[in-house]
């Protein structure tokens, strides 16, 4: 599915703003019926466009404020290697993004602790204990600027089919 029509990316953006609404509301926001709304959000999904909806919670207010961006590298970085380490690192509660990058380190880890105690814990579980690790280097947030989980999407006026 990579063609979209205008209602779908008025779609999309609805649900990216707010995915808690009811059918009737999203139909009413995208100016469409109950039904098609459905029906359209329904193909969305099941072509895996719409990958899940979640709710984006207060890292602050649910005493989870420390966040750390990690940049890992191995000492092997053969195919199992790589593998072994991003499914442990995909495991952790704490890590939050996982990413393999190239070039430069192999991995960049987003983890999000409660304090330099909990980040020390995550590190001595995923990093210290793994031989394989050969550098991390982590860079701490001192203030978050601006986060969001939308993807920009083309206009409605050049969305058609």
């Amino acid at each position: 599915m990579n063609e979209f029509d205008a209602i779908d990316i008025r779609l999309l953006d609805a649900l990216q703003a707010d995915a808690s609404l009811s059918n009737q509301d999203l139909a009413a926001r995208v100016a469409v019926s109950p039904a098609t709304c459905l029906r359209r959000v329904k193909r969305l999904v099941e072509a895996g466009v719409v990958e899940r909806r979640v709710a984006i919670l207060s890292p602050d207010k649910l005493g989870a404020g420390l966040s750390a961006i990690l940049e890992i590298t191995l000492d092997r970085q053969g195919a199992e290697h790589l593998d072994a380490f991003e499914a442990r690192a995909v495991q952790e509660a704490a890590v939050q993004q996982c990413w393999r990058v190239s070039p430069g380190p192999d991995f960049v880890l987003v983890v999000q602790v409660a304090d330099m105690l909990a980040y020390h814990a995550l590190t001595q579980r995923l990093l210290t204990q793994d031989a394989n690790v050969r550098n991390i280097k982590a860079f701490f947030g001192v203030k978050r600027a601006k986060f969001d989980t939308r993807i920009g999407l083309p206009s409605t006026d050049s969305a058609g089919r």
